[in-house]
């Protein structure tokens, strides 16, 4: 056992307890997490929110007693509970982007690829541009301090050195993985619904019309047809980032 070190081993492990599960949050958290952000702010940031969490959030009573192994299984569940939190909020904020990309199949911008301003990494045009309208509309809504808000109720029913079970980790990444392609579905399906309407209509006018080069018509059809329903998207968008804090409710481990 480790109690040389006395008083100040407890308060350098109970620090690096909240900075390893803040850490990990940030790591997958969306927006934070983007590659775009330089890394001297995300340390900065990391380390700020750490020490305000230090001074509010509860500590185990007994770390100045506790072993080296104890003390990394303890670093370890504090880093799966952080990861875990993170990853869940990246799956909720992948739902508009995947929805963006059923709607650009049914446009047949499939493709065309660019890369993402935001992650750097390849993505299509419209999945990019619902993703970058739903961040400001998220940020604009002062989103942002609903991280604020779920590390802050991870520490009141977990505090530190405490984290649920691997199970209910494991099954809340899962259940926020049908939730994202249901949600993302239903954010679609209005405009996949028109989509389908027009492929009826362009079948039977390729029956009325046979001479005419129906794949020729197609393709600036389907693009009119979607930029303009992008339009009439954005209000579905919108309430989506209204609705994401529920749905943070329901599935974060909290």
């Amino acid at each position: 056992m480790i109690d040389a070190a006395g008083p100040m081993y407890e308060r350098l492990l109970g620090f690096a307890l909240i900075l390893t599960r803040i850490s990990a949050f940030f790591v997958v958290l969306p927006v934070f997490g983007w590659k775009t952000v330089p890394v001297q702010i995300k340390v900065a940031a990391t380390i700020l929110l750490s020490l305000f969490f230090y001074s509010i959030a509860p500590l185990p009573a007994d770390l100045g007693h506790t072993s080296t192994l104890t003390a990394i299984l303890l670093l370890g569940g504090e880093a799966m509970y952080g990861l875990a939190l993170g990853l869940i909020i990246a799956l909720l904020f992948s739902v508009v982007q995947l929805a963006g990309g059923m709607i650009e199949q049914q446009m047949g911008m499939t493709m065309s690829e660019i890369v993402d301003p935001l992650t750097e990494n390849e993505t299509s045009p419209f999945s990019s541009l619902m993703e970058m309208v739903f961040v400001l509309l998220f940020l604009s809504a002062n989103g942002h301090h609903l991280f604020l808000l779920v590390l802050s109720r991870s520490y009141d029913a977990f505090p530190s050195g405490t984290m649920p079970t691997v199970g209910l980790l494991a099954g809340g990444v899962v259940h926020t993985s049908t939730a994202m392609f249901v949600a993302s579905l239903r954010l679609a399906a209005p405009m996949l619904a028109a989509f389908l309407v027009l492929m009826v209509a362009l079948a039977l006018l390729a029956r009325l019309v046979p001479e005419m080069d129906i794949l020729f018509v197609t393709m600036p059809v389907r693009v009119a047809l979607g930029m303009f329903l992008t339009i009439v998207f954005l209000p579905f968008v919108n309430s989506f980032v209204a609705e994401m804090a529920d749905w943070m409710t329901k599935l974060l481990p909290l």
